[in-house]
């Protein structure tokens, strides 16, 4: 049955459950002085968790796309800016893997260092002029051919994980060439360098400052792919960004529930749990994030069950699981807010952070706009 997980992937979801219990007690910390938690990079390492997305043939787990999402919100519980930040690695691991995007070679090389040392990968494509890479602007990083050789110049916004990568895939426009390549980059290169720009108020702990190069030089096998334009296959691992939120918002949810639980103004008899406009936001929110549950595995067991021809039709179900869940976690935890009241706007409170987390998700891809673009074009071809 769609969505089901075996034996050994219950205990996976158990084991990473319990590593992250520890995240809440400094989420705060570091969301407050804006500091990547680089212990829960270390903790989660400790029980393999980098190798889990990886293709049993390399060595990995190869873990469905169901248990990476219940991997993701669990994390996401304790800490969104870490669940955030190590999905990316984990889907595009996956991604790469299953698909085989890269030469093998390369590609067996990273996740060997992954495995044996816990190092991380992150797409770099997002540039202050060109935003958003999904509205497909033309990368101003350049790549200039040296010989067998490429030299890399170039500015990247929102470089997640940047204090812990080990390789950024940076895209980069090919000098005297109209294509765009994505470039394996080692951030022990001479050249590389980050700039501690990331000053947010939302994913504050995700330490996605701005990756420099200047003049660094990569191989040739370290380009390995280009981007092409056009109609782009849909990518299952995606559904990380919801997962991410829908975590969120019952850390939300779980705050009010305990809150209205255990206060109890004179004004009242009993707590306020009692109340019952106390219970129909509590039941609005528990609506929402059961639909939003039921939308997300549904959608994850539904990908690992479909053949590679059925999947290269999901893009419709894909964004509309990212636009729908996002914005019920939103609600939901607004609504968690109300429940507490003026209190949920004191820095002490959990909830003024999972407010401003759960507000980044508008803006990761893709975008509302394209989603419901996209739908509507997909409801009007099925009618033509």
């Amino acid at each position: 049955m769609a969505g089901k997980l075996d034996a050994a992937a219950e205990e996976r979801v158990r084991k990473v459950q319990r590593t992250a219990e520890s995240f809440a007690e400094t989420s705060q910390m570091h969301d407050e002085n804006i500091t990547f938690p680089k212990e829960n990079i270390e903790k989660l390492n400790s029980i393999g968790y980098f190798k889990y997305s990886i293709p049993e043939k390399y060595g990995g787990d190869g873990i469905s796309l169901t248990e990476l999402m219940k991997h993701q919100e669990k994390i996401a519980r304790y800490d969104g800016a870490t669940a955030l930040s190590v999905g990316w690695h984990m889907g595009i691991i996956m991604e790469t893997g299953e698909k085989q995007l890269w030469d093998d070679g390369v590609y067996r090389a990273v996740v060997d260092e992954v495995i044996q040392n816990g190092a991380l990968v992150n797409n770099l494509a997002t540039e202050p002029a060109t935003g958003s890479p999904t509205r497909g602007g033309r990368p101003e990083t350049a790549a200039h051919k040296s010989g067998d050789d490429f030299i890399l110049n170039g500015r990247k916004t929102f470089a997640t994980l940047s204090p812990v990568l080990k390789y950024g895939i940076v895209s980069a426009s090919i000098d005297g060439t109209d294509k765009v390549g994505n470039f394996l980059v080692d951030t022990s290169l001479d050249g590389v360098s980050i700039d501690e720009t990331w000053d947010s108020i939302a994913m504050r702990a995700t330490g996605s400052h701005d990756f420099i190069l200047k003049d660094v030089k990569v191989d040739r096998d370290c380009l390995v792919s280009y981007r092409t334009p056009g109609r782009k296959e849909p990518s299952g691992w995606l559904l990380h960004i919801p997962a991410c939120y829908l975590g969120i918002a019952r850390a939300a949810q779980n705050a009010a529930v305990k809150f209205a639980g255990e206060y109890s103004p004179n004004s009242i008899e009993g707590t306020i749990s009692e109340l019952a406009n106390v219970q129909e936001k509590l039941g609005r929110i528990e609506l929402m994030l059961m639909e939003a549950e039921h939308f997300l595995y549904s959608v994850a067991g539904q990908w690992d069950d479909s053949s590679k021809e059925e999947r290269a039709e999901m893009s419709g179900e894909l964004g509309a699981v990212k636009t729908s869940i996002v914005n019920k976690a939103v609600e939901a935890v607004d609504l968690s807010m109300r429940v507490v009241g003026a209190k949920s706007l004191s820095e002490s409170s959990e909830l003024q952070r999972h407010y401003r987390n759960v507000r980044a998700g508008l803006h990761n891809p893709p975008m509302d706009d394209m989603v419901i673009i996209n739908l509507a074009k997909q409801s009007l071809s099925r009618n033509s």
